[in-house]
């Protein structure tokens, strides 16, 4: 049976990323308040989830991640910056300026790199621990979402695009970049795509085990699909619907909002503008689990470095059709039981 705690000393405005480090209980959660927050939410005897410090931002925090260890984060938002944050001494370093808003991040520490998404259409690659700048690649459309896998980033646009790009290319071409202007360098995606989807992607990530991805949609639908380009492994990938109710008989459609990959069973988590998390297993296409409705969207999931325990972000969403309110916004840490995100055929 599962059962789950709220994070004392919520955000004051819409969460907007939740992630739990890869090897300790710290989570990091950054907001529309303009602050990035540092938990524990360690379950050891007479420990209780605690916060432990906030970073103030000038702007709002549209996304936040782990850098090499517990020591550092980094963060984007509507200031335009991309920032490296030193938990230890609270200082902040601004890593580059994108030309509109800093929308989405990803780390590989595999690789050395930092992705920045932003709305002005590019990614800066950001090779860490060099002072040169980023790597710097337009974009087709608007980026919404982005997710790595071992080897690829896949990055979900507008007008249903998705770009996949192999990882080693965008380190190589990061640590390039220091001999050339900034906008100069062009690297070709591995893979143009077009999603399943026939609307607005809201989320997308990668499986663990690098053999593909997971996409979400405003119209309450997933996709789930493979890199493989051969033609028997795209026939594979499907959609379908989720995150719906049915009001005063009336199909209600949310949106989905966020999707998370179990680390070791392979399945994935979907949280929607319904209030609800789902647990699914994608290969044998079912649902595994779904959990009591909460009382707001939920709009950010991530489960910890074992897959024992599941983050969830809840805030009020468009379709909520209200304002922030003060008390509304809630953290949650879900304990998993053993087995209990596990697909039909483990792992």
């Amino acid at each position: 049976m599962s059962n789950q705690c709220e994070l004392p000393d919520a955000p004051s405005d819409a969460i907007s990323a939740v992630r739990f480090s890869p090897s300790s209980t710290k989570l990091l959660v950054s907001s529309w308040d303009k602050h990035v927050y540092l938990y524990d939410v360690s379950k050891e005897a007479g420990d209780s989830p605690r916060l432990i410090q906030k970073f103030e931002h000038r702007a709002p925090v549209l996304d936040v991640c782990w850098g090499k260890d517990d020591s550092e984060a980094y963060s984007g938002g509507l200031d335009w910056d991309v920032r490296r944050i030193d938990l230890k001494s609270s200082e902040q370093t601004v890593l580059s300026s994108h030309s509109s808003a800093a929308k989405s991040l990803a780390f590989s520490a595999s690789h050395n790199i930092l992705v920045s998404a932003s709305w002005d259409c590019t990614l800066h690659i950001h090779h860490i621990g060099t002072t040169t700048t980023p790597a710097t690649i337009p974009l087709p459309h608007k980026p919404f979402s982005l997710s790595l896998s071992p080897t690829r980033l896949v990055v979900a646009m507008a007008s249903r695009q998705l770009h996949i790009y192999d990882l080693p290319a965008l380190s190589a071409l990061s640590a390039q970049a220091s001999q050339a202007p900034p906008n100069t360098l062009e690297l070709e995606p591995w893979q143009r795509r077009e999603s399943s989807l026939k609307f607005m992607t809201r989320a997308v990530a990668c499986m663990p085990n690098d053999e593909g991805y997971a996409s979400s949609s405003i119209e309450g639908r997933v996709a789930v699909e493979w890199f493989d380009p051969s033609v028997e492994s795209q026939a594979r990938k499907y959609a379908f619907k989720c995150h719906r109710q049915t009001v005063d008989g009336v199909d209600v459609v949310y949106p989905v909002n966020a999707l998370s990959y179990h680390p070791v069973y392979g399945t994935f988590a979907s949280g929607g503008g319904d209030g609800v998390v789902a647990l699914w297993d994608g290969v044998a296409k079912r649902r595994i689990k779904q959990y009591q409705k909460y009382s707001a969207s939920v709009v950010a999931l991530a489960w910890n470095g074992d897959g024992t325990r599941l983050a969830v972000g809840v805030s009020p969403g468009f379709e909520d059709g209200k304002e922030v309110e003060e008390g509304v916004i809630k953290i949650y840490i879900r304990e998993v039981a053993e087995g209990e995100a596990k697909g039909k055929g483990g792992k």
